[in-house]
């Protein structure tokens, strides 16, 4: 254990790492959902986050997009330590994160979910209006680029299914996060052909350029999708595996603590 969280300590200095996540400690009164936990992201890749439920993966993922602060640890980010009091301020640093209920107004069109809270006006002083054509446009050309089979930006989100309401809401976070989106359970409620959708835009997105944080209890889709993963138990990353040299076997015992890192 404590060589890998060594090694992910070390490997901030690594150009490729994009993200490290350092001795992270979170308590919530006398619960310690993080002892410590360390990780790192790479740069274009789709890092894995696994572990039974309460092993601190949540909580890592809400002090990495803002919605907790850590009690100590350090986050470095491009090679700058930072600090995120709210998910905000995370954004603005280039971190998103696709909700598990997706945060979309279904009376609201496409486009309007895409813009929500970051609209685009044209004029000056009281006489700004809003540029819906170029939200409009915007919105089209960032979800024909990466989502597959997605209806134009004027349908109503009510209208979608729900494939296409992930795919809009990982365009939509990949359009405003542009260095990492953070996805929980992308594809838990879907069918097997909207989760291979789904999985194609994650795929577009990694290829575009975007590191992916994905917490899944899918190991096929991570084994799939994923190519670094991080396990964690009891508050901590215990391991840190190449996809293409560990297999979901290892993995499953890496979690329960039948084999150690």
């Amino acid at each position: 254990m404590t060589d890998t969280m060594t090694q992910s300590v070390d490997s901030s200095t690594d150009p490729d790492v994009l993200l490290s996540a350092t001795n992270i400690k979170k308590s919530f009164g006398g619960v310690h959902a993080l002892k410590g936990a360390s990780l790192t992201l790479r740069r274009g890749e789709i890092t894995a986050l696994i572990g039974d439920n309460g092993a601190g993966k949540s909580t890592m993922v809400r002090c990495l997009s803002g919605i907790h602060p850590p009690d100590s640890g350090t986050i470095t980010l491009d090679g700058e330590v930072v600090s995120f009091g709210t998910p905000k301020e995370a954004q603005k640093s280039g971190i998103e994160t696709v909700q598990q209920n997706l945060a979309l107004v279904e009376e609201l069109a496409v486009w309007q979910n895409f813009f929500l809270g970051r609209e685009l006006t044209q004029g000056f002083g009281p006489f700004r209006t809003l540029n819906r054509k170029l939200m409009k446009a915007t919105a089209q050309e960032l979800i024909t680029d990466l989502a597959v089979n997605v209806p134009p930006v004027t349908s109503k989100v009510r209208r979608l299914s729900g494939g296409q309401r992930q795919a809009l809401a990982i365009a939509r976070a990949a359009g405003w996060g542009g260095k990492i989106v953070i996805m929980d359970e992308p594809t838990a409620a879907l069918g097997v052909q909207e989760t291979a959708k789904v999985e194609q835009t994650i795929r577009t997105l990694r290829d575009a350029g975007v590191s992916v944080l994905l917490i899944s209890h899918n190991f096929d889709q991570v084994m799939r999708l994923s190519d670094h993963v991080w396990v964690f138990r009891a508050g901590l990353a215990v391991a840190g595996r190449r996809t293409a040299e560990t297999s979901g076997e290892e993995l499953v015992a890496l979690i329960t603590g039948a084999k150690e890192a």
